[in-house]
């Protein structure tokens, strides 16, 4: 099923199209929780360099390892429906508060310099698209990267991930459902192989592979922030059957010791009906619950870290 899905061009932000790329912007993040960027300011031929040396160091330093995994947990042969791992072969790369690529072994000189540099690009763009939240939720400009920081600033980091060809799809998932626990997730996806679906209205939907795009998607702290009136979605990969697909998630989180809460500006126009205000919590905290409880919901997550109510300190802008 394809609904229209959301896709913005974010060149359109800079003339007579400003108010309704603005208003799609709105839409995609109450309704969908995703959208698809294009035009998005990062060079094309740093996007194909990036694909090419992700590939090349999957052949030459991940496909090897993978299989041995896959035939040691008998996975290339099950009946029944595997519950406890996913059909994927994965690196991280640390970018904030500090950079931990040098000492990633296996990446060739070339990878580490186009990596940090698309890295960058993705960072600037990332605070470019919290300033475009704030500006459609009616706060400050600014705001959503302070709530962000801590003391050391944000985490910010990527996820390098193949989902190779997969014999039993529908027995293994490439990655079980899940909402992401951080802020604005931004992801570089393979082209030609399918396999990310989101959840939208109980169905689950595929997000469309396009050239040169990035998938950006909210996590459980802009939902928190917003009280709610922007939702992380629940998504999932779909192993396939006809080639391995690429993915690169850059994650774009609070510091570990962020307080995060709802923005009180936004409490204040709340209705009487809508009394649910989110909890106030240590970013880390929330972590420590979402390793153990990644793939259920995310609402005993929020419960969980309710305490009595406390008092909301607005945040000093900088």
């Amino acid at each position: 099923m394809m609904m229209n899905f959301p896709i913005i061009s974010l060149e359109r932000l800079n003339g007579v199209e400003r108010k309704d790329t603005m208003e799609k912007i709105k839409d995609a993040c109450e309704n969908w929780g995703f959208f698809e960027l294009v035009n998005h300011g990062i060079p094309h031929d740093l996007m194909d360099t990036l694909e090419r040396l992700t590939k090349e160091h999957y052949r030459k330093c991940m496909e090897q390892r993978f299989k041995e995994l896959v035939s040691s947990k008998g996975l290339d042969a099950v009946e029944t429906e595997v519950k406890d791992i996913d059909w994927e072969s994965t690196f991280h790369v640390r970018h904030l508060p500090e950079s931990n690529i040098s000492e990633l072994p296996d990446l060739s000189d070339e990878y580490r310099k186009v990596m940090k540099e698309f890295s960058l690009r993705l960072e600037k763009l990332a605070e470019e698209l919290l300033d475009l939240l704030c500006e459609n939720l009616g706060l400050e400009k600014g705001y959503l990267k302070k709530a962000f920081y801590g003391s050391r600033g944000p985490t910010f980091g990527t996820k390098v991930a193949n989902y190779p060809q997969c014999p039993n799809p529908e027995l293994v998932k490439g990655l079980r459902a899940h909402t992401d626990a951080g802020g604005i997730i931004l992801l570089f996806q393979d082209d030609t192989v399918s396999g990310l679906q989101l959840l939208k209205d109980g169905e689950w939907i595929d997000v469309p592979p396009m050239r040169h795009c990035i998938v950006v998607n909210l996590g459980d702290q802009l939902e928190v922030i917003t009280n709610g009136k922007y939702k992380s979605v629940e998504h999932r990969v779909i192993a396939q059957t006809n080639g391995t697909r690429m993915s690169i998630a850059s994650f774009y989180n609070p510091g570990s010791d962020a307080v995060i809460y709802p923005a009180p500006k936004l409490l204040e126009t709340e209705t009487e009906e809508n009394s649910n205000v989110y909890p106030k919590f240590v970013f880390e905290e929330y972590m420590k619950i979402y390793a153990a409880l990644k793939f259920h919901a995310k609402e005993p997550r929020f419960e969980a870290l309710k305490a009595p109510n406390v008092k909301l300190d607005p945040i000093a802008i900088v």
